[in-house]
């Protein structure tokens, strides 16, 4: 009897056609182990690199789960002896952690009063029944809420009432596809550009802000403001008109959608007492977030939000826990995890000096040129990463780009928000996508333009009113 039967051989052979990125991973690390470490690098800040290669194929590979990805790199961080696993723990769990943990939870109590719908209501009667400016009124709210609640939560908010208007103007999904993406898109690229607004819209921000106190350059959450928001308002109407230049809906006014949609939110009746004292509560830790982040911070905030939300009923932990991503905490954790290494380890200093030494004449002869370094590289990966994952592993190697770390801190994270190319680049295009209502090819249409156009107007505005805001 063979040892082996042919029937287990199949199921072997079948599991390696599934893994080969996993199997490719694992066998690129060790080969990577016993390589000498290159010249100026550390054996450790070596060892980081290869935690962060293996990461980044089993993340494009897509072989495993992101937060089976968080993991192993959290393990890995022990196995390869780059800290005991108290210190591994400590550098998981720190204030934006928090920030990112209690501001998903604290979507869950904002969705579970109704807010989602009475923004609705709001916005028709801003916009009106045209198309047109219904798309800038989704682009606008889109931005200007994803700039304090995050882009993932602005999207799962919004697409419900999208959905709504498409299937209020037609059943036949065909005969509305161009509808659908110009206010899918609307939704999906208005809370990407609004999500670097402030601190408070998204885990890039929070991250960043870490990394840069470990330069000594604090940033207050109105000195952020001041610096990105003007930026945040100037990319709406482009954006706006972008998306309707890439796709031409079939109705220029929605007044079936529209009338039906106002019905169906009329029938919620009147705020409620509890409604009102979720907007209250929220308001709280926005002022919070303002004027006490620099002491407290962020997600102290947050957390504390959360639980004045658990206090007065207004949710209960099952519906916290049912509905929190704790994948994302995971993800988020561990690669912030593997940025403090890449830094600590000298492994970030080592990266950016050979990019330096790469292009070094031309950074300092025009300080733009660095910045469209930092966007190409940042951009690129970010559709391949999450947001917060390609900050977390850059920016401790682009803030020794420059003599101003704050400067290019600010690029990154607001170049990492370009996640327009594809339906995984960003949780907002992935929500969208879920809709079944636009295409994979959809994005190259219309990101194509709005990639451009946003990578060209950040480096205006960086070199020119950063100058003056200084």
């Amino acid at each position: 009897m063979p040892l082996l039967s042919n029937k287990v051989i199949t199921e072997v052979l079948y599991w390696v056609t599934r893994k080969k990125w996993l199997i490719l991973a694992f066998a690129l690390s060790i080969i990577l182990f016993y390589v000498p470490s290159p010249e100026g690098l550390t054996p450790e800040g070596h060892r980081t690199l290869i935690i962060a290669v293996t990461a980044l194929i089993l993340i494009v590979g897509e072989v495993i789960s992101l937060p089976a990805v968080g993991i192993l790199i959290l393990v890995m961080e022990v196995l390869l002896g780059l800290d005991t696993s108290d210190g591994v723990a400590s550098s998981f769990m720190n204030d934006a952690v928090f920030f990112i943990m209690g501001s998903l939870m604290l979507a869950v109590a904002f969705v579970k009063q109704g807010w989602d719908s009475r923004i609705a209501l709001g916005i028709i009667r801003l916009t009106g029944n045209k198309t047109r400016n219904i798309v800038f009124g989704f682009t606008a709210i889109s931005a200007l809420l994803s700039s304090f609640i995050g882009e993932h939560t602005v999207a799962a908010l919004m697409l419900p009432l999208a959905m709504t208007l498409i299937r209020n103007t037609s059943k036949d999904h065909e005969r509305v596809r161009e509808l659908a993406a110009v206010l899918l898109f609307s939704i999906a690229y208005g809370s990407l550009i609004g999500s670097i607004g402030t601190p408070s819209g998204g885990g890039r921000n929070a991250i960043l802000i870490t990394y840069l106190q470990l330069f000594d350059v604090s940033i207050s959450y109105i000195g952020w403001m001041k610096m990105v928001y003007p930026l945040v308002l100037l990319q709406i109407p482009i954006l706006t008109i972008l998306i309707l230049t890439s796709f031409k809906p079939e109705y220029k006014q929605l007044d079936t959608g529209v009338r039906k949609l106002v019905v169906e939110v009329a029938k919620l009746g009147e705020m409620t007492g509890r409604a009102t004292l979720a907007i209250l509560i929220f308001l709280l830790v926005f002022a919070g977030w303002v004027f006490l982040s620099e002491s407290l911070g962020l997600g102290t905030i947050a957390l504390m939000g959360v639980f004045l939300y658990l206090v007065t009923g207004l949710v209960r932990w099952e519906d916290i826990n049912r509905n929190t991503h704790w994948g994302v905490i995971i993800l988020f954790g561990s690669t912030i995890s593997l940025g403090s290494y890449i830094k600590s380890t000298g492994a970030a200093l080592w990266l950016a000096n050979h990019l330096i030494s790469i292009t070094g004449s031309e950074m300092d002869a025009f300080p733009i040129f660095t910045d469209a370094i930092i966007v190409v590289l940042t951009a690129s990966l970010a559709n391949i990463l999450s947001s917060s994952a390609t900050v977390a592993v850059l920016s401790p190697i682009t803030l020794n780009m420059a003599a101003d770390p704050l400067h290019v801190g600010m690029v990154t994270a607001i170049a990492s928000s370009f996640g327009y190319f594809t339906a995984v680049a960003a949780p907002a295009c992935t929500i969208v996508y879920s809709s079944g209502m636009i295409r994979a090819k959809d994005f190259l249409r219309a990101g194509w333009k709005v990639g451009l156009a946003s990578t060209a107007l950040l480096l205006i505005y960086a070199n020119t009113y950063w100058l003056i805001f200084k």
